[in-house]
């Protein structure tokens, strides 16, 4: 019975080519966000940034969702969400000037669906799967909703040192891309 729940590996039918494509988007995704290359891509090559930052959890996600298809418990409506709300991010990424309630709408609601999505899997399976479900939350936690309130809840973080928040971000990020990369390889 328990080996129905331990889930160590799906079967995409992607690629491995694809795979590792991803795995390296999500790679450079996590050096791109805390680094002065974030900047200078968000001035020069705002598409370059939208591609890599869609293409590592976009081709992650639809490997999960077609290697989850014959368990026993898919949740394709959660990876369809997942790949929309990315898809979306693409958008905002390639059109920076979009009115602030679109962007504000798009990351409250991939937090909404990250962290409540991570814990489900966490909760229904075991193995790599399982710690698919654990690292989904926290990257979420610790790239997202750690740092907006610590923006929101100090007030001048001009001048001050966030290496204490961009090196959790910058591990979670990557240990999150290994974690993905294991389960669908």
């Amino acid at each position: 019975m328990e080996n129905k729940y331990r889930v160590d590996h799906v079967d995409s039918s992607l690629p491995r080519w694809l795979i590792e494509v991803a795995f390296l988007c999500l790679i450079a995704q996590s050096v791109i966000n805390w680094s002065p290359l974030l900047i200078w891509m968000e001035e020069n090559a705002s598409w370059l940034q939208a591609i890599v930052q869609t293409v590592g959890p976009v081709v992650m996600y639809v490997g999960l969702l077609r290697g989850m298809r014959s368990l026993y418990h898919p949740c394709r409506i959660w990876w369809w969400v997942m790949i929309v709300l990315n898809l979306l991010g693409f958008i905002s990424l390639m059109f920076p000037g979009l009115p602030i309630e679109y962007n504000l709408t798009l990351a409250v609601s991939l937090m909404l669906v990250y962290v409540p999505f991570g814990c489900l899997l966490a909760f229904s399976y075991q193995g790599r799967l399982r710690q698919v479900g654990i690292w989904m939350a926290l990257y979420m936690l610790i790239s997202a909703i750690i740092p907006t309130l610590c923006y929101l809840l100090i007030e001048n973080m001009e001048g001050f040192n966030t290496l204490w928040l961009e090196v959790p971000t910058v591990g979670v990020n990557l240990i999150y891309a290994c974690v993905l990369r294991r389960v669908l390889v």
